[in-house]
């Protein structure tokens, strides 16, 4: 995705671009949270989409730059999305990864090879791919599938939007 490229670094917000949906075009609450390094570079964003009022989100967008720490999970185990996902709707089951399928997508002009990840618990989506600029994308979604149509909807998020105020 030739449109992406890396940001300087700020201690104010992501250094690379963050791959989402405009929450303009949200019917819900949106939420977003930081991964802070150290040194003050942001080593993931993760964005919580919320549909059902209060009670949850439906999805959790993940952007996670090459060496981000929450990139590196053991076989078998959820990724980070996930794990956010389960936190958020109070959700203490043991799940895990059971399987995955790489799947050809067209975003735009752009070919996505997107991993689905099969999960033990059926009702949460889960979906991967690597951006030409080596950002990590993870959509995780509860209780709805994650359809082809998703992919149009994600665009570059203003950094303006991740910036403290």
């Amino acid at each position: 995705m030739s449109f992406l490229r890396r940001r300087s670094a700020t201690p104010a917000g992501p250094d690379f671009d963050v791959l989402a949906m405009d929450p303009g075009d949200w019917p819900g609450n949106l939420g977003a949270g930081l991964l802070p390094a150290p040194d003050g570079t942001c080593q993931g964003v993760f964005l919580r989409y919320d549909l059902f009022g209060g009670r949850g989100p439906a999805m959790i967008i993940g952007n996670l730059p090459e060496g981000s720490p929450a990139r590196e999970v053991v076989e078998d185990e959820i990724p980070f999305e996930v794990a956010q996902l389960l936190l958020a709707l109070e959700n203490e089951e043991d799940v895990t990864v059971v399987g995955a399928e790489d799947v050809p997508v067209m975003q735009g002009d752009n070919l996505l090879i997107v991993r689905r990840l099969k999960l033990s618990e059926s009702r949460i989506s889960c979906v991967q791919f690597d951006r030409s600029d080596k950002v990590l994308v993870t959509i995780a979604a509860w209780d709805r599938p994650i359809t082809d149509d998703l992919y149009a909807l994600l665009k570059p998020l203003p950094a303006e939007l991740f910036q403290q105020g």
